[in-house]
């Protein structure tokens, strides 16, 4: 089997394991295609553990908390490994914390967060599939009702 290789980045972050019909939602989280970054993106690339996976290399960006919660609701078990010097510095696996605040909105129209300029807060009661609590108004949402803010 033939391999397809991909330039190595000297600092940067890889963002891998992303389901693959997820990767550019990955892209438009983390806005890349307005920066300056260099980007490298892989879709539909052989994966043992998802069948078909996508791939996101950025030069010269890391990634803050807040991205990597975004990333997590839509890639949850996907890999963040910080480059430095062309080496691995630190690996993460995402998952979905307990508590998503600042990142979703609430799908109720009523709910203090759309009327009012209030941070968003939502208990996560399920992972998969997806379901959250909001904190204020009590709305379920399901996967398919999520919305990144």
């Amino acid at each position: 089997m033939k391999e397809m290789k991909i330039t190595a980045i000297e600092n940067g972050t890889v963002i891998d394991h992303i389901p693959q019909m997820n990767t550019f939602k990955v892209v438009e989280i983390l806005s890349l295609m307005e920066k300056d970054n260099v980007i490298m993106v892989g879709e539909n690339l052989p994966s043992k553990k998802l069948g078909k996976k996508g791939i996101v290399k950025i030069s010269n960006r890391f990634l803050t908390k807040k991205e990597a919660d975004k990333i997590a609701i839509v890639a949850p078990g996907a890999n963040i490994n910080t480059i430095r010097n062309f080496e691995v510095e630190k690996k993460e696996k995402l998952s979905i914390p307990d508590i998503v605040e600042s990142i979703v909105k609430c799908a109720n129209p009523n709910c203090i967060t759309n009327i009012e300029n209030h941070p968003t807060k939502f208990h996560v009661l399920k992972r998969n599939p997806l379901m959250i609590k909001c904190h204020y108004c009590e709305r379920v949402m399901h996967k398919n009702d999520i919305e990144l803010i």
